[in-house]
């Protein structure tokens, strides 16, 4: 029974410690990502906490997410993809990414960097990036406006208070 008890405490201090590193990260802002179903409601952003939703289709809420959906078994593969493979069995030389002949490993980084970059533009997954930086720029915007109705009251009043200078002046120079 000790044993059972003490793998228990055990269990829940190594939790609490791997928690700890992840809570006591900050940031400039907070962010709430969230993903919405249907005509679920957004939580509305505050002072301190940026909320951004996602929303998707009712009929996803619950699904196996799309990212899972997918196998990568090679029974699945279109014989499209196959014969695209073959086609570069006879390619060598430089920027070609063959292990034969001079240089064609260099083509391989380039080749999986334009793959990583066809992936990123037609990748179907939520970008959160993105939507973190329109709801920035919205925050931005309201500031800005705020800042300019407070310089146009500041304006006002330094107007008025050169114009009762000016009369203070007048009336002091004026003869009696």
């Amino acid at each position: 029974m000790s044993r059972i008890f003490y793998a228990a405490i055990a269990a829940c201090l190594s939790l609490s410690a791997t928690a700890m590193p992840a809570a006591a990260q900050t940031s400039e802002d907070k962010i709430n990502q969230l993903i919405v179903f249907g005509e679920d409601p957004c939580p509305v952003s505050t002072a301190d906490l940026i909320t951004v939703c996602a929303r998707k289709d009712e009929t996803e809420r619950f699904r196996i997410p799309e990212i899972l959906r997918q196998s990568q078994s090679p029974e699945n593969d279109a014989w499209n993809n196959r014969v695209l493979a073959y086609e570069a069995v006879l390619d060598s030389g430089t920027l070609s990414c063959s292990p034969s002949g001079p240089g064609g490993w260099t083509g391989c980084t380039r080749q999986m960097i334009q793959q990583a970059y066809a992936e990123k533009e037609t990748d179907a997954s939520l970008r959160f990036g993105e939507l973190i930086a329109e709801q920035r720029a919205k925050r931005l915007a309201t500031i800005d406006d705020e800042a300019e109705a407070q310089q146009e009251e500041v304006e006002a009043a330094e107007r008025e208070y050169f114009e009762e200078q000016a009369e203070d002046a007048q009336a002091a120079a004026a003869p009696e």
